[in-house]
């Protein structure tokens, strides 16, 4: 008789040890500070209980933060995986150049995001490459980042151009994961591309979906980077997230307590979302196999 020995869970213990230091301490910690009334130098703080969540309801600016973040988050969501996936259908083709394309359309996410947000900002500028195009056509420019109705979305339009091509790898791994046989017993049987992608790939594509959606509702929601780099958070609050406005809060008018507070609900709202998705993506996995 023949007895399974499982490793003992001790051989995690320094593993567990260096994750408790460096992320479960300092995060407690942090936690803790949003009950106070911490400025981020002085020693001396006092406890003030819920005063800093309090603070964060009444305050116009940081709800409308939290509503940029999520308006910010679903539109990346949506817009980059379904550029991603229409990419990933034309490279995943017969046609020649697709090695060549997929190179190309997956080189912006390798590049740093900072870069990427100071390049689209001289683009984007009143005397940038775009007004400058615009003109030769007669077409009066426009202030893309200056403009409270346009900025928003030119920071979803930098973030898609950078990462559409980061989902585009996914789902083109998902769709090489597909037997030829099934699309060639469809196309047998007289169904189209449509009806053949909709009763047959998109099934087989859940695992690929399920990880494109978790990322870029996460990265959508953690956003800063870009934000940071091409408004700053302007005109005025126009695009602030609750990540800039964490930084704000803390670095410039020294209210840490407030912004760690901020950085709370920040936290809250991610594991939220990712619970949310990932148990109804994770829902429709098992239903689709």
């Amino acid at each position: 008789m023949t007895r399974t020995r499982t490793a003992p869970w001790w051989f995690a213990l320094p593993a567990l040890t260096l994750f408790a230091f460096v992320v479960l301490i300092p995060s407690a910690r942090g936690v803790y500070y949003a009950f106070t009334d911490w400025d981020g130098l002085d020693p001396a703080f006092t406890l003030i209980g819920l005063d800093n969540f309090t603070a964060i309801t009444d305050d116009p600016d940081a709800l409308q933060a939290v509503w940029h973040t999520l308006l910010i988050a679903v539109a990346i969501t949506v817009i980059q995986n379904g550029i991603g996936l229409l990419l990933a259908l034309g490279v995943n083709s017969a046609i020649k150049s697709r090695n060549f394309l997929r190179v190309l359309l997956f080189a912006p996410a390798v590049v740093t995001p900072i870069v990427t947000a100071y390049l689209w900002r001289n683009l984007l500028g009143p005397d940038g490459a775009v007004n400058s195009l615009l003109a030769l056509f007669c077409i009066a420019g426009k202030n893309w980042l200056g403009d409270p109705d346009l900025a928003l979305w030119m920071i979803v339009l930098v973030v898609v151009w950078q990462f559409a091509g980061y989902s585009m790898v996914i789902f083109v791994a998902g769709l090489q994961s597909v037997p030829k046989e099934i699309y060639e017993a469809a196309a047998i049987d007289g169904s189209g591309p449509v009806r053949r992608f909709w009763s047959i790939v998109r099934p087989l594509l859940a695992p690929a979906i399920t990880i494109n959606l978790m990322l870029s509702i996460i990265g959508g929601i953690k956003l800063f980077d870009q934000v940071y780099a091409l408004t700053g958070g302007g005109p005025g609050h126009a695009t602030d997230t609750i990540s800039t406005l964490i930084y704000k809060d803390a670095f410039t008018l020294g209210e840490f307590g407030y912004s760690i507070a901020l950085a709370v609900v920040l936290t809250i709202i991610v594991a939220i979302a990712s619970a949310g998705q990932y148990t109804v993506l994770s829902r429709n996995e098992r239903a689709a196999s």
